[in-house]
């Protein structure tokens, strides 16, 4: 099944309602600050010291409203501490409730330094939520029988819509290996001139993990439940595992890079224990890699990004009457569309066996910044930097690990980006269009490597 998590692209995709210039982007703020709960969390530890006399402000603690389909007319409260209760950690929670009915709470702590092993980390994220309405890209629906609803063919109209609960836990445990950048430094320290980094980079000066970058053993026990219940289709789906992965992150500043990159794999396994309602594992890998081109008298940096990703499921099996066992739910797995990948096309548009995808970024910091001039509103919302940025994305999901199919039809949107760096935090605003459609996403953090 695939349901969307706490209406997250609902939230990503809503209008915010606002009347004055510092409600509108206190507003904006507390919905990108909501969606950083759907996330996971930054896998660096980062502790920022700014060049600056007056560091930005370390707690956001806001009011906010919007409206979308899935809550209607909603209200919420988002609160944020960064450098608590350690200086490289941080703890967001988070409520809404909408007209619909729709409503949600979350809680998150992340980067936090384990007692007596000083490289062991933790994150932990918390959330129960009803949605109302929500579209999902499931077989069920009367009107494209016998068409598998989320393959790479399917027809954009195959979904099903219902309301459901969708309630999930998470703890990820990171251990820091002693090579590389982290050999020496366990905390990194980042010198920040107006929100780029002039010193203090934890990767980039090489593509040797023994010395640069900094590598990470991760391992995420998870539990998620999710309901459907629509005209067209009941579904429930239980899943309980673990995700175990491997991540060299020689980016030299994770939260906003300009030389380096980074490799992740991944294998996540539901080993069928306990209530979960299927067994299945998924193997995942990712690489991205950054370009400085230099400043100019417009720009402060010039930034080109790529990323590619690949997913495969080996126990994914679709039987004679068509129907998938032992297949991944789709918010995992070889799944395309949303926040992250494809985002021209609505979450989990497409998913299947095996899946990949490419995309490219320009990235343009410009010398120009008007925050702050408006002092009232730059306490509020402590914009450092303002970004533009162009990118195009290509992929498609398969029903086989096959190079030809994986290549051929392949799916292909194009965008442009608005990024704000606000107190230790990337706000990303994205544009793209599609075949199928043109979309608004609003989100913490660059998209790769999330």
């Amino acid at each position: 099944m695939r349901f969307e998590p706490f209406a997250l692209v609902r939230i990503a995709t809503s209008r915010t309602i606002g009347f004055k210039m510092r409600t509108v982007a206190c507003v904006a703020c507390g919905l990108l600050a909501s969606s950083w709960c759907a996330a996971r969390a930054q896998d660096q530890q980062v502790h920022i010291v700014p060049l600056e006399e007056k560091p930005p402000a370390r707690e956001i603690s806001l009011p906010y409203g919007f409206y979308n389909d899935s809550f209607g007319v909603a209200l919420a409260y988002v609160y944020a501490v960064y450098g608590y209760p350690q200086q490289q950690a941080s703890m967001l929670a988070t409520a809404m409730i909408g007209s619909t009915g729709s409503a949600m709470a979350f809680f998150m702590a992340q980067n936090v330094q384990m007692p007596h092993v000083k490289r062991l980390f933790t994150d932990s994220v918390f959330s129960i939520g009803y949605y109302v309405d929500s579209d999902a890209y499931i077989d069920g629906n009367p009107q494209f029988a016998g068409e598998r609803a989320g393959s790479n063919e399917s027809d954009p109209d195959n979904f099903v819509e219902g309301s459901g609960l969708d309630n999930f836990a998470r703890v990820k445990f990171k251990y820091l290996l002693p090579i590389g950048d982290g050999k020496q430094q366990v905390i990194t320290d980042y010198k920040l001139d107006r929100g780029l980094l002039v010193s203090g980079a934890s990767g980039g000066s090489s593509w040797n993990p023994w010395g640069s970058g900094r590598t990470f053993v991760e391992l995420r026990p998870f539990y998620r439940s999710q309901t459907v219940d629509g005209d067209d289709v009941d579904a429930e789906l239980k899943t309980n595992g673990v995700d175990a992965s491997l991540f060299w992150d020689n980016r030299d500043f994770p939260l906003n890079p300009a030389i380096g990159g980074s490799i992740r794999f991944r294998a996540s396994r539901d080993f069928g224990a306990f209530d979960s309602s299927n067994s299945w594992t998924v193997y995942e890998g990712e690489l991205d890699k950054y370009w400085s081109l230099g400043s100019t008298d417009w720009f402060r940096a010039r930034v080109i990004a790529i990323d590619a990703w690949a997913a495969y499921s080996p126990t994914w099996e679709e039987e004679a009457n068509g129907t998938i066992s032992n297949g991944p739910p789709a918010y995992t797995g070889a799944t395309l569309g949303g926040l992250f990948r494809l985002r021209g096309y609505p979450a989990q548009r497409f998913s299947d066996k095996a899946g990949v995808l490419y995309s490219t970024e320009l990235r343009l910091t410009p010398n120009w910044n008007p925050f702050p001039d408006w002092p009232a509103l730059q306490n509020d919302v402590g914009i450092q930097w303002v970004q533009f940025a162009a990118f195009a994305e290509l992929g498609r999901v398969s029903p086989s690990w096959n190079g030809d199919t994986l290549h051929t039809d392949m799916k292909s949107d194009v965008g442009l980006g608005l990024r704000f760096f606000a107190k230790g935090i990337v706000l990303r605003v994205d544009v793209a269009a599609s075949q199928e459609s043109t979309r608004i996403q609003m989100m913490i953090s660059s998209p790769f490597q999330f």
